[in-house]
C-alpha cells in the first residue's frame, strides 16, 4: 500500500535538487570550513554562496543570517538572546497565545526569571487584535514574538502591521516564520522585522537545520558557546552538505510563486470539502479560509468523531495527516491553538485532524484522500448516532 502523505505542516520530502546537491558536497567536499587550506576554503564557499541564497530570499544580508540546528534553537536563541541582553530596559515581552512550543516554553522560563510576560488572545480564525498589541505596549516592552503562519489554523499575522507598531515602541520585533518561509513573501526589511527564525525541513530541505535571521544593529550574546564559527555568533563546525541543500531548497521555494501555490492549496481545500458535503458529513472548518490564511493548513472537526480514531482509521487506509503539531502530537493534552480559538470544552479540540499540503502533492492524492475521509467519517457518524 503507498501512503499518501498529507502532513506538509510537520515535515516535508526532501526536493530532488536538495539531494543532489547535498550528495555532492558529502562525496567530494569533507573539508572543515574553519580551516584555512584549500579543502577548508572551499566548504566555507559553499557556506558562503548557501548564506547569499537565503538572504537574497528574505531581502537581508549575508552578515545578518546565523545558521542553527532548526527552528526551536532559533527561536531560543533570539528569545533568550533578547531577554537577557535587554533587561535593564525593561522585563516585559508579548507573545501570542497559539505560538509553537519553542517559543511559548522559554517565555514560561522566563517567568520563572522574573519577566513580565503577556499572551495575546486570538480569535476563532486564530489572528491577534492589533488593538490589544498596541494596549499591551509599554516603555518596559522588550521584545514582541508572533509567528508568521500558525502551524495549527493557518492564520496569517498581519506582519508589516506589528513590525510598524513595534518599530514605534522599545521592543525588538521576532517573527517565527517556521511555517511562513515557503508559504508567504517574507520581507524582513519591509516588515521592520528584526529577528526571524525558520527551519530547512518545512521547505523541502533537510532536518536539523535552520537559520535565524538578526539585524545587524542586533549583537545578541550566543545560546550555543565554544568556536568561532558565525562569527562568534552559533559555535559548532557546520554541517556543509545540509547547509548547502537548506540554499538550493531555499533557491527552488524562493522562485516559486505564492499567490499561484496558495490558489493551489485552495483548490484542494474546496475539493475535500466537497466530498465531505455530497456525503453529508457533519464537519466544521477550525480557523478561517480568507486571505489571511495559508491555504496549506485545513484543521477540520468531524463532528462527534474523535481525533484519535480517525487519525488511526485513516493510517490504516493509507493516509498520513496529524492530530495537531507534530511537536506535541504524543502529549495527552488537547491542542493549545484550538482551545485558544475556541476555548478548553469546546468538542473541536477532541475531534479535530489537521490535513496540511505540500507542493509535491497531487489532485489524484487529494482526492483518494477526501473520499477515504468522507467514508469513514460518516461510517464513524452514523454509528455513533
Amino acid at each position: 500500500m503507498t501512503e499518501i502523505y498529507l502532513d506538509n505542516a510537520a515535515t516535508t520530502p526532501m526536493a530532488p535538487e536538495v539531494i543532489d546537491v547535498m550528495t555532492q558536497e558529502m562525496k567530494n567536499d569533507f573539508g572543515n570550513a574553519s580551516s584555512t587550506y584549500e579543502l577548508g576554503r572551499k566548504a566555507r564557499h559553499t557556506i558562503d554562496y548557501a548564506r547569499n541564497q537565503i538572504a537574497r530570499a528574505i531581502n537581508a544580508t549575508e552578515g545578518e543570517i546565523i545558521f542553527t540546528s532548526g527552528g526551536s534553537e532559533s527561536n531560543n536563541t533570539a528569545i533568550f538572546g533578547v531577554a537577557h541582553s535587554r533587561y535593564k530596559i525593561g522585563k516585559k515581552i508579548i507573545t501570542t497565545k497559539i505560538e509553537h512550543p519553542s517559543v511559548l516554553n522559554p517565555m514560561r522560563e522566563l517567568e520563572r526569571e522574573g519577566y513580565d510576560v503577556t499572551y495575546l488572545d486570538v480569535d476563532e480564525t486564530g489572528h491577534i487584535s492589533l488593538a490589544d498589541l498596541k494596549q499591551a505596549l509599554t516603555p518596559e516592552t522588550i521584545l514582541v514574538s508572533v509567528m508568521a503562519v500558525n502551524n495549527e489554523v493557518g492564520s496569517i499575522n498581519p506582519l508589516a502591521e506589528i513590525g510598524d507598531l513595534v518599530a514605534a515602541s522599545n521592543a525588538y520585533f521576532h517573527v517565527d516564520a517556521v511555517q511562513g518561509l515557503g508559504n508567504i513573501d517574507l520581507d524582513v526589511k519591509q516588515m521592520k522585522i528584526d529577528l526571524l527564525s525558520t527551519s530547512a525541513h518545512k521547505i523541502n530541505g533537510p532536518k536539523f537545520l535552520g537559520f535565524l535571521y538578526e539585524n545587524q544593529k542586533i549583537q545578541l550574546p550566543p545560546l550555543i558557546m565554544g568556536g568561532e564559527q558565525e562569527v562568534k555568533r552559533r559555535a559548532g563546525t557546520e554541517n556543509v552538505p545540509a547547509i548547502a541543500g537548506f540554499g538550493a531548497a531555499v533557491n527552488a521555494i524562493a522562485a516559486v510563486d505564492k499567490t499561484a501555490l496558495q490558489a493551489t492549496y485552495q483548490h484542494w481545500q474546496d475539493l475535500i470539502l466537497q466530498f465531505l458535503d455530497q456525503a453529508g458529513v457533519q464537519y466544521q472548518i477550525n480557523g478561517g479560509r480568507g486571505k489571511q490564511v495559508s491555504h496549506h493548513v485545513l484543521n477540520l472537526r468531524i463532528n462527534g468523531v474523535a481525533t484519535t480514531i480517525l487519525q488511526a482509521n485513516l493510517d490504516l487506509a493509507g493516509f498520513a495527516v496529524s492530530g495537531g503539531s507534530a511537536c506535541t502530537a504524543g502529549s495527552l493534552e488537547p491542542s493549545h491553538v484550538l482551545v485558544a480559538c475556541f476555548g478548553k470544552k469546546s468538542p473541536r479540540v477532541n475531534e479535530s485532524i489537521r490535513i496540511s499540503f505540500g507542493r509535491y502533492n497531487t489532485d489524484q492524492e487529494v482526492k483518494a484522500f477526501a473520499a477515504a475521509l468522507a467514508k469513514i467519517a460518516l461510517k464513524v457518524q452514523q454509528k455513533n448516532k
